[in-house]
């Protein structure tokens, strides 16, 4: 089997604390997600301090449509987050573990943007983070959406768009996604297969919650999970 590049933890953690510009702030983003969990539709967690189960398994695919850190440019950098918020995120701020793969196009600089940033979306300290490098796949064909890792070997999402009455689609709007200042509404999807093997945790889940969600998040506050959005 092909190994995965792992990365130092270095470049995640040294530019978290960050200094402020005056005027606009120093970074933004707007990005695209493909995301699932391990609880049933739709995730709780949204909701309440507690998830579902004692944990909260997700695959996070994610491509910035539009951003900037300082001098660098965020558009096309594509990352995923695979991990388990456990059941202390909602009382302590504390995530179970979580793995960061950058996808190779994603340059150093990209990387090293993002790092502080991600972190500083969620929130959350987490007991074990690891970083590493694997090629990151998405599309979406009418109502299903797929995303891979590592060509699937480390990752993968197949997911089905919830019709609505109307055969429309169900969009969730006015509620907070993690610190992100604004979404564009929870596009509801449910798993048809969601999956992970990476850095030694494993899971494998079917019909449970899955979205499609668009954010917007920049340096300055950053909310929780509950609250409006818009």
């Amino acid at each position: 089997m092909k190994k995965w590049k792992q990365m130092s933890l270095l470049t995640v953690c040294v530019l978290v604390l960050m200094a402020s510009e005056p005027g606009n702030p120093s970074w933004r983003m707007k990005a695209d997600y493909v995301e699932a969990c391990s609880c049933h539709l739709f995730c709780p967690c949204y909701f309440n301090k507690h998830a579902e189960h004692p944990h909260c398994e997700f695959n996070m695919a994610v491509k910035v449509r539009d951003g900037y850190s300082a001098k660098t440019n965020l558009a096309g950098a594509k990352y995923w987050l695979t991990g388990d918020l456990g059941d202390e995120w909602g009382t302590s701020k504390k995530g179970s573990w979580v793995v960061v793969s950058f996808d190779p196009a994603t340059t150093k600089e990209q990387r090293d943007a993002l790092a502080p940033m991600i972190l500083k979306t969620y929130g959350l300290e987490w007991g074990e983070l690891k970083v590493q490098e694997a090629p990151i796949e998405i599309s979406r064909s009418g109502d299903i959406a797929e995303a891979k890792l590592g060509g699937g070997q480390l990752a993968s999402m197949k997911l089905k768009r919830e019709p609505g009455a109307d055969g429309q689609g169900v969009v969730l709007r006015n509620v907070k996604y993690f610190g992100a200042q604004n979404n564009n509404g929870f596009e509801m999807y449910r798993s048809l297969e969601h999956r992970a093997d990476v850095q030694g945790h494993k899971f494998s889940y079917s019909d449970r919650n899955a979205f499609l969600i668009s954010i917007e998040t920049q340096e300055g506050e950053a909310g929780g999970m509950s609250g409006g959005s818009r």
